[in-house]
């Protein structure tokens, strides 16, 4: 079934060894180091390995030989992103260039007061787009909607090494109390953002077709966006070559109170990124059935 267990592949212990290559011997070998970390992977990840190759040869059309060497040039590309991030987190942004597409959806929201809710994907480098933000306002916040722990554990061993955060990750709670979290941050012109690709067992989900195939997506964040009274965006971060990264930024289109529909054009928008970039899609669970 489509579901996720609850963690994702870039752990702490992946950041501190990234962190430690940086900061001893430079990007470059952090780089050739990733070869051999992407190899171990490919060898041995047997699970997510069966997963992504299905997701290359089934939902991509690759051929089979395509399919197979994409397992290994999608660990290397995820590898990189987790790099690229800490060198960027650590005051090295001017090593990058940045391609700013529909920004300014983002800038009217804030510019309204009203707050806003971003929807994500598990494409691409997200977690870098607060520099993309950087000259939107001083007090812009974006918080960060997780069910994983380790990720505030991940951003705060990060920021030991590298500048301060504006990011926040507020963690899904079982009674719910994080609506109010949510409502809070919304009243002082914060950004909320969601990812709306991983299900987990037992959570309430829609079943639409994705690449062809029918995958179950979460309600949570379709249902909640469709219920606040504040604008709804599409984000999504690429990496375009090895230097240059591309914000995505699209207005949702959608009816008040139809998670239904607002769905449907997140996979609208979603299905064209992935076709784009098929080695960013970095959900190594079994998506589709």
């Amino acid at each position: 079934m489509a579901e996720w267990e609850g963690a994702s592949k870039g752990s702490l212990l992946g950041y501190k060894i990234f962190v430690f290559s940086i900061r001893k011997v430079g990007l470059r070998f952090s780089y050739f180091l990733l070869i051999f970390v992407a190899l171990y992977y490919f060898f041995f990840a047997w699970e997510s390995n069966k997963n992504i190759f299905y997701y290359f040869r089934k939902r991509q059309k690759f051929s089979w030989i395509k399919s197979f060497f994409g397992i290994y040039k999608s660990y290397y590309v995820f590898g990189q992103t987790l790099i690229d991030r800490i060198l960027i987190s650590s005051g090295k942004r001017d090593r990058f260039t940045y391609e700013f597409d529909g920004i300014e959806n983002i800038k009217q929201a804030y510019k309204n007061g009203e707050g806003a809710i971003m929807i994500s994907a598990h494409i691409g480098n997200f977690e870098v787009s607060e520099y993309f933000f950087e000259d939107i306002g001083e007090d812009f916040i974006t918080n960060i909607v997780t069910t994983d722990l380790e990720r505030q554990k991940i951003k705060e061993y990060i920021e030991r090494f590298s500048l301060k955060s504006k990011m926040k990750y507020l963690l899904i709670e079982e009674d719910m109390s994080h609506i109010f979290t949510f409502k809070n941050a919304l009243d002082h012109n914060e950004f909320i953002c969601m990812t709306g690709d991983r299900y987990m067992e037992k959570a309430k989900y829609i079943e639409k077709d994705f690449l062809g195939e029918k995958a179950k997506f979460p309600r949570g964040p379709f249902l909640l966006s469709s219920r606040f009274k504040v604008p709804v965006l599409f984000v999504y971060v690429l990496k375009d070559n090895a230097t240059h990264y591309h914000l995505y930024a699209r207005k949702a289109e959608f009816t008040a109170r139809d998670e239904e529909g607002l769905l449907e054009n997140y996979i609208e928008i979603t299905s064209k990124l992935v076709k784009k970039y098929p080695y960013q899609w970095f959900n190594y669970f079994d998506f589709w059935k």
